[in-house]
């Protein structure tokens, strides 16, 4: 089981912490950002597969912003990967 910490960029949340075992999330826990929400997608998250989050996270807006708190998810999984070459 592997940690990988992210610094999300252009949301309310300021920090997400994976638990992944290859290509699998077994937690998430995120700091900030809308609480029931993200407690919501956390629990979704566990035991999916990173290319399952990346196809349905990716690109999500909030608001008027041009990121949100799923679409930072998939960030963070596309820098774990990129990592994991």
């Amino acid at each position: 089981m592997e940690t990988f910490v992210y610094q999300p960029k252009g949301t309310c949340s300021t920090k997400m912490e994976f638990e992944l075992e290859g290509d699998i999330i077994h937690s998430l826990k995120v700091t900030g950002g809308c609480n029931g929400n993200l407690q919501g997608i956390c629990s979704i998250l566990k035991g999916k597969h990173i290319d399952e989050v990346l196809a349905a996270f990716s690109g999500i807006r909030c608001g008027i912003r041009a990121t949100s708190c799923p679409d930072q998810i998939a960030t963070a999984l596309k820098e774990y990967q990129k990592a994991h070459v």
